[in-house]
């Protein structure tokens, strides 16, 4: 289900069904980008499945949220952890395990508040506990791309006026990614992380304003097929991702060893 807005309506601050329609327009925007994304994935592994990735983690958090809606009548603080739970425990590879973790920062913040100054703070906390999650974080990527995002509406404002900030001000990032890494530059293509948040930052626009954000143009989108393999690139072959319960501490423990 989503929430469909009246002419010339826009949210002052996100409620439950919001957030479901969020979640909901999250899932089918990767879907329809979801080759594409693939197609332009040669960092760091290039397996060509961040898109499928990105989907796949996005219907987890699709199937949570609507099953928290199916127990109870959930706020919006719920909904918003059963998004970010549910991504956590359905992340698949290394974009996705980033996808959760920045719902799990904005869920954080969202708990107290969902107006437009909370959303400001949690897109800050997103991009702050995304990058904490990466043992060595690089830029030119979806922590690039979600920095950005914070920064660009940092001052807060209206729900409308902080998500659109967010999402102009990491469609622009995605760009420049391409001249951040020498991989992605060799390839002419943005990195497909990036590319995947800025869709999961559109359908948020398009939640609060009813209208549906244009897609990065030509100019700041370089064509989705590769112009050159990395196979025999120097770095990993493949990546190991696996789910740690523990605290807090024993994550630093692990992080330090």
């Amino acid at each position: 289900m989503s929430r469909a807005l009246q002419p010339d309506e826009e949210l002052v601050e996100l409620d439950a069904e919001a957030v479901r329609t969020w979640c909901a327009r999250a899932f089918d925007a990767l879907g329809r980008e979801r080759e594409e994304i693939d197609a332009i994935n040669v960092y760091p592994v290039a397996d060509g499945d961040t898109g499928t990735n990105l989907y796949l983690t996005a219907e987890a958090a699709h199937r949570a949220v609507e099953a928290v809606f199916a127990a109870s009548g959930p706020d919006a603080a719920e909904a918003v952890r059963a998004m970010a739970h549910g991504a956590l425990l359905g992340a698949r590879g290394n974009s996705g395990t980033i996808l959760s973790q920045l719902l799990r920062g904005m869920a954080t913040v969202l708990a107290d508040g969902c107006d437009g100054d909370h959303l400001a703070r949690a897109l800050a906390e997103a991009a702050r506990a995304a990058r904490q999650a990466v043992a060595r974080p690089v830029e030119g990527t979806i922590l690039t791309v979600a920095g950005a995002a914070a920064e660009a509406c940092a001052a807060g404002g209206t729900l409308v006026e902080v998500a659109r900030g967010a999402h102009e001000g990491a469609a622009t990032a995605l760009a420049a990614t391409s001249g951040q890494l020498d991989v992605l530059e060799r390839a002419g293509v943005v990195d497909a992380g990036g590319r995947g948040l800025v869709a999961v930052l559109g359908a948020l626009l398009e939640t609060v304003t009813g209208r549906s954000p244009d897609r990065p143009g030509a100019a700041s989108l370089p064509p989705a097929a590769p112009r050159e393999t990395c196979a025999g690139e120097d770095g990993p072959a493949y990546e190991v991702i696996y789910l740690l319960e523990a605290d807090d501490t024993a994550v630093e423990l692990l992080r330090a060893r």
